[in-house]
């Protein structure tokens, strides 16, 4: 591909004999991957059923590199969020930060959304996750994406990350922090970034990476760990950035990651050896980098637990159809809409808020009617009424395009529509004929 002089001889004073390698991989079509969503599934049993050419991942046991001529993204299973379309460098990041049950977890600049599904994985239905990014626009594909794989215990945020540092000083037990960059890594696979490179550059991105990075740590607890991550290869983005907040807060330490596959290259900065480049000519993916911190000491519980709302007379009934398990929580009734939040986190008070825990639905004229990230959420055990339909029947596609299908399973009422033990929404039977209530932004276009 073509690539501007300037960004060659800055690869050439980089890579130095390999700046040929590097060009020829250049050259190559880039892999193409998704990752499992092992809320859902695990990933033995996704290879099972997956009607893909799948090779594993080294770095990401949930990772698959998909055949040249698979299309994941029209498969049911896509739309039942069993997998996240993702390049096999960006699963790095949160990949190597070592999240447990019940943390705490900020997703510092999320959108839309990728990295903080790996995340929710990681915690297992426990803790809360904070996914944030100051656009609220983009946070929409964030909302779609975090709702598709059926996470009840995140909260999706759109704020500025020094204000919200002022307000979460020293929370998080883990923080991930892939901010915004030059993009030089990503260049093969979107060659428009080459454009927006020369217009910006490290120039620009440098002085905003540092003052996120100082806002990221701030949040972070004594003994709390953090991932620096960018798509790009230009030291005074990466390793510089590191550097700024050692030198800045000396808490903060960069630690050994702790698993260095073939083709994890070091960091190229005294003191930062332990951090980790990825390039297109030594591995299977795109340009990355990561360094991962820790700040010293350790700290107590900051858990916060709300008094719960009642439930209005409308969900009764509903909510009898529904396990117990997706009723753990707090009840929150704001206006017409019913949320169940995460345990540990419920107080928002100044910060806008585009998605609150598990959003169950609406109160409207007199009836409830269920959310689609409900229906995400549940499994068939986890709802009363369900019917179950194999991924190659045509009422799948039928359903996904909205419209009305026709089975003698379930009882009359609502019934959660699943393709095989995954809900894709829900629906209103009658008798045989099913009225189709899935979202419209949910559906097959």
């Amino acid at each position: 591909m073509k690539l501007p002089e300037t960004y060659v001889q800055h690869m050439q004073e980089l890579l130095q004999e390999e700046l040929d390698d590097y060009l020829r991989a250049m050259d190559e079509k880039p892999a193409n991957a998704l990752r499992v969503n092992t809320l859902k599934i695990s990933p033995e049993e996704f290879r099972k059923i997956a009607p893909f050419e799948l090779t594993p991942v080294p770095w990401c046991r949930s990772g698959f590199i998909y055949g040249e001529n698979d299309r994941p993204g029209t498969h049911p299973y896509y739309y039942a969020g069993l997998y996240y379309m993702q390049e096999t460098s960006a699963m790095v990041p949160a990949e190597i930060l070592p999240v447990e049950d019940g943390d705490l977890v900020l997703d510092a600049c999320c959108a839309p959304g990728g990295k903080s599904t790996a995340l929710a994985c990681k915690l297992r239905g426990t803790g809360v996750l904070l996914s944030n990014d100051i656009s609220a626009s983009r946070q929409n594909a964030t909302l779609k994406n975090m709702e598709r794989f059926g996470i009840t215990n995140a909260y999706i945020t759109a704020a500025d990350l020094n204000g919200l540092a002022d307000r979460f000083p020293e929370t998080f037990d883990k923080i991930l922090l892939d901010a915004p960059c030059s993009g030089e890594g990503m260049f093969r696979r979107d060659p428009s970034l080459i454009r927006a490179w020369e217009e910006k550059g490290s120039a620009y991105y440098a002085p905003l990476q540092k003052e996120l990075i100082l806002a990221a740590a701030k949040m972070l607890k004594k003994g709390g760990m953090m991932v620096y991550s960018t798509c790009t290869f230009a030291k005074e983005e990466d390793e510089e950035v590191v550097q700024h907040l050692c030198e800045t807060m000396p808490d903060l330490h960069v630690i050994p990651v702790p698993n260095r596959y073939e083709g994890f290259m070091p960091g190229i900065v005294n003191g930062c050896e332990d951090c980790v480049r990825l390039y297109p000519h030594k591995l299977r993916g795109e340009g990355h980098f990561a360094a991962l911190l820790q700040k010293d000491d350790s700290s107590g519980d900051t858990a916060v637990k709300a008094k719960s709302d009642r439930m209005p007379k409308e969900a009764e009934e509903f909510m009898k159809l529904l396990s117990g398990r997706l009723k753990n929580g707090t009840l929150s009734c704001r206006n017409d809409q019913l949320y169940i939040l995460p345990e540990g986190m419920t107080d928002m008070h100044g910060i806008r808020v585009i998605r609150s825990g598990l959003h169950l639905g609406t109160v409207k004229n007199g009836r409830f009617e269920p959310s689609q990230a409900l229906a995400f959420a549940c499994t068939p055990e986890d709802f009363a009424n369900c019917i179950r339909l194999d991924a190659d029947d045509p009422a799948v596609m039928k359903y996904l395009r909205g419209e009305t299908i026709f089975s003698e399973e379930g009882n009359s009422g609502w019934v959660l529509v699943c393709v095989g033990r995954w809900p894709l929404g829900f629906g209103r039977k009658q008798e045989k004929t099913i009225k189709n209530k899935i979202q419209k932004g949910y559906r097959m276009l």
